[in-house]
């Protein structure tokens, strides 16, 4: 899916400026209410701008919705993408997890808003989750497949094996404050992400590790 376009697509710095400027308010407007709970008064407020000057730049609540959702799921996909047939298994898996833990300690808000939508039941992101997620993991999938039919990771369903690994990397995205208060003062700094991640490592490949 493209993301989608606009007469008043930005044709100068300014323009390109304020329209990065209300991406950025919707971000933080839309991980906090998700898409049913923000408007476009909410959006406006938070750029500092007017209603009727946000709407030079986006049509609508959707169109701008559209925009960072693309956005995430382009950034989102990136470790996935990387993922090399090639490569030695343990490496790039871990690789992955790194990166998706990475992902989860710099990207909390987009982790939340693409949460948000998927409760919601994804009625705006189908078409994406159908069209770019899908194939994706299909391919990604059949790679982690052969790896495990030639032996070199245990044999393991390798859907659910991408699925266990979205849900506890973007767990420390999603219910950070959670973590951060389960752990205390003592653990809940920024190590907690380097220490999930070497748990993480250690927990999936205890598993896949060939026998």
């Amino acid at each position: 899916m493209n993301a989608p376009t606009a007469a008043s697509q930005p044709r100068t710095r300014i323009q390109r400026e304020k329209r990065e400027l209300i991406l950025e308010a919707a971000l933080e407007v839309f991980s906090s209410h998700g898409f049913r709970g923000s408007t476009i008064d909410q959006i406006a407020d938070a750029a500092g701008m007017s209603k009727p000057n946000l709407l030079y730049y986006f049509r609508n609540k959707e169109e701008i919705f559209q925009t960072l959702i693309h956005r995430l799921l382009d950034t989102w996909l990136a470790p996935l993408r990387e993922l090399d047939e090639a490569g030695d298994p343990e490496t790039e898996l871990r690789s992955y997890i790194r990166r998706k833990i990475e992902m989860s300690r710099d990207y909390p808000r987009e982790s939340r808003l693409f949460a948000n939508e998927i409760l919601q039941g994804a009625p705006r992101i189908m078409e994406m989750l159908r069209g770019e997620l899908k194939p994706l993991v299909d391919e990604k999938a059949k790679v982690i497949r052969g790896w495990m039919r030639t032996g070199k990771l245990a044999t393991a369903d390798p859907y659910h094996l991408i699925f266990a690994i979205w849900a506890t990397t973007q767990h420390y995205a999603d219910f950070d404050v959670q973590v951060c208060a389960v752990l205390g003062p003592d653990r809940g700094g920024e190590g907690r992400f380097e220490d999930a991640a070497r748990f993480l490592e250690k927990l999936f490949f205890d598993g896949l590790r060939p026998r």
